[in-house]
């Protein structure tokens, strides 16, 4: 192991690669999710919907519950609904 100023530089080149290994596959995986979009796009989905129930559905349901009536008690004080 090559130590440079107390850096183990096979350890750190390890490190290195791993992490550029997985910018590549998340790469990839951006891609594969661009392309689903595309799909459903193309099948008569909203997206820009899809993406707002993706947003909601990774959210606690306690916190989703507390949007969801802040946001209508908002449009309730400017007379949106």
């Amino acid at each position: 192991m090559v130590e440079v100023g107390g850096v183990a530089g096979d350890q750190l080149r390890s490190y290195i690669e791993r992490i550029e290994r997985l910018e590549e596959e998340k790469a990839a995986l951006a891609a594969d999710v661009r392309e689903v979009f595309a799909e459903a796009k193309g099948n008569g989905f909203d997206v820009k919907i899809m993406r707002q129930v993706l947003r909601l559905r990774k959210m606690d349901g306690d916190d989703r519950a507390e949007q969801e009536a802040l946001l209508d008690l908002y449009k309730r004080a400017i007379g949106m609904t």
